[in-house]
């Protein structure tokens, strides 16, 4: 990979934190953990990610809310977020898709190369 992706995890689980490091950096991305919404947010306006991995179900400020934040600031609103979630309703999915317009959502558990595909499918499109 010659032009490293920056990709940002926001995820309250520490654990899926360190799964999505080692499956990311090995495939050459740069990888940033952010444990919650609101790490999250202050690491989005510092390190400008080129993709966000985005959990919903998190105390504090949650994945929408960092989602809102996200589209509602004109220098941000155009990241790629992909949700990554343990929310598997159909009605989640639409949610998440059609209403709020996320680039991709998977549910947890994945495989690492479903995960890699979505990330690469995400990308791929924004530099169309």
């Amino acid at each position: 990979m010659t032009d490293r992706k920056k990709l940002l995890c926001i995820e309250d689980d520490v654990e899926m934190i360190d799964l999505m490091r080692l499956i990311l950096e090995r495939k050459g991305y740069d990888f940033v953990g952010a444990e919650g919404g609101q790490q999250g947010w202050e690491l989005i306006c510092q390190e400008r990610p080129d993709l966000i991995l985005l959990d919903l179900m998190m105390p504090g400020m949650n994945g929408w809310e960092v989602y809102r934040q996200l589209k509602a600031d004109a220098e941000l609103e155009d990241t790629p977020v992909i949700i990554v979630t343990a929310k598997a309703q159909n009605i989640d999915k639409l949610l998440g898709l059609k209403i709020a317009g996320v680039d991709d959502y998977i549910t947890k558990p994945f495989s690492p190369s479903e995960l890699l595909a979505r990330i690469q499918r995400v990308l791929d499109a924004r530099e169309v």
